[in-house]
């Protein structure tokens, strides 16, 4: 077995279903939407927990992202990630939730960054012509409040995870390239969906148009999106074209745990991320499991 990297993991989610209120967890659960029926997950999810499952690896840190709370507890959210910070080391970096097109998202920004590991901010924003692809009922990239929203992210030094489908990336892009100093993070390996007309010619691309700027990463997860069930022989040619266009310093190996747990075991996911870049050099992999996370989050971990 050739020596794993350490593992930054930047794409973590944790929850305590008592202390905060998560609606996608709540009952009754319908398999018609992107994750099928996550009943399965709609259990307590504390760091040990995690721990737990990736007990194989050593990871020396994690970015927690934002876990669909109800948006009234974006900030409960964050105190408690912060407060499990101070206690535990980690999260080592936090990536707070802010619908970016709410007037008052200037408050809630300023109120995130008062806590000292939130280094990004997420506003889950699919679309999708199919309603039970969407995550929300109208493209809300496409309107001046959320470009707005966006364009506050520099002021407040905030990250973006972007978790969007390809038929929104030509957009965005152009969106994206009015603000460089604004890094952005693709989520879930772009999200591609095979079953749509030119589905794969879509996802290349808008992948390419993201990868075309230099502020725009890439973490590599979510098989389960675009493939159920998903084998190592799927997903290498996704990974690797998803490394070809960004390059082994903007693309990242992430887990999505728990919600990849619903299409995999943690050793399932990552040892599949181990087998697809054998051949890649010992920098290139520390690159991709750890030190990408650790720079482009502005983690300052000593990996």
């Amino acid at each position: 077995m050739h020596n794993r990297p350490p593992l930054v993991d930047p794409h973590v989610h944790l929850w305590d279903l008592g202390h905060i209120r998560y609606p996608w967890l709540t009952g009754p659960f319908d398999t018609d939407n992107p994750n099928g029926s996550v009943e399965p997950i709609a259990v307590d999810y504390p760091l040990d927990a995690y721990l737990a499952d990736a007990g194989q690896w050593d990871v020396r840190g994690i970015v927690h992202i934002d876990a669909g709370a109800d948006p009234a507890d974006a900030l409960k959210e964050t105190q408690w990630l912060q407060a499990m910070a101070d206690a535990r080391g980690m999260p080592s970096g936090i990536v707070a939730f802010a619908a970016l097109d709410d007037p008052e998202v200037e408050t809630l920004l300023a109120a995130h960054v008062e806590h000292a590991n939130v280094c990004g901010i997420r506003h889950i924003i699919n679309w999708h012509s199919d309603p039970a692809r969407s995550y929300s009922p109208v493209d809300v990239t496409t309107t001046s409040a959320w470009m707005r929203g966006f364009g506050l992210l520099r002021k407040f030094d905030l990250s973006f995870d972007l978790q969007a489908y390809p038929g929104q990336f030509a957009h965005l892009a152009q969106l994206i390239a009015r603000h460089p100093d604004t890094q952005v993070i693709l989520n879930h390996t772009g999200m591609a969906i095979p079953g749509d007309a030119d589905g794969w010619g879509e996802w290349r691309r808008g992948m390419a148009a993201l990868a075309a700027l230099p502020n725009v990463a890439v973490k590599i997860s979510g098989m389960g999106f675009t493939w159920r069930p998903w084998g190592v022989d799927q997903a290498r040619s996704y990974v690797r074209e998803t490394i070809e266009l960004f390059g082994t310093a903007r693309a990242m190996f992430a887990s999505n745990f728990p919600t990849d747990k619903l299409f995999g075991s943690f050793d399932q996911h990552f040892d599949a991320y181990d087998a697809i870049t054998a051949d890649f050099s010992a920098d290139e992999r520390a690159a991709l499991f750890g030190g990408n996370a650790n720079r482009i989050y502005r983690l300052g971990l000593d990996l």
